[in-house]
């Protein structure tokens, strides 16, 4: 098996960019995921009043405040090149009584993967809900956020949606 490398290091070991002129134009898939925790009677006060707090709509806010952060990807993570999005959504629904699961899935047609958007889209969108919903607990819970699938590029991982 070949030894792994680090893409953003140069061969004298500062940060640079990934080159991706020679790289194939693709169609790119990634699906992310990050989970949000919480306390047992705030979540049952949250299924309650409908996902809804004296801030608003958590679910809907959540989803517009993930899709801004993934078409801003490039501006938040150094070495990310800026990339045109084809296609975002976001899927929030309680996995367990007391845990959010939103998932976020990125598609675009380029030389290099939107990894990164969608983890971007799906932690932002954790950040929001945590933000609408601290005034009920700051012992909610973010994460894990995790990559769940990317196809498209030199490795395909996962099952990216259809």
């Amino acid at each position: 098996m070949a030894k792994a490398k680090l893409t953003h290091v140069d061969p004298d070991g500062r940060p640079a960019m990934v080159d991706v002129t020679g790289k194939a134009v693709t169609a790119r898939e990634a699906v992310a995921e990050c989970r949000v925790r919480f306390p047992a009677t705030v979540a049952a006060s949250l299924r309650k009043g409908g996902m809804k707090t004296a801030k608003g709509a958590v679910m809907d806010t959540a989803i517009i405040a993930g899709t801004m952060a993934v078409k801003r990807t490039h501006e938040l993570v150094p070495f990310c090149h800026p990339l045109p999005i084809e296609g975002c959504r976001f899927d929030i629904a309680w996995q367990a009584e007391a845990v959010l699961r939103i998932e976020c899935a990125v598609r675009t047609t380029h030389r290099t993967g939107v990894e990164m958007e969608a983890l971007t889209g799906a932690t932002v969108a954790a950040l929001t809900v945590y933000d609408m919903c601290k005034a009920l607990s700051h012992a909610i819970v973010i994460g894990p956020a995790k990559l769940l699938a990317k196809r498209g590029g030199k490795r395909d991982i996962g099952k990216a949606r259809a």
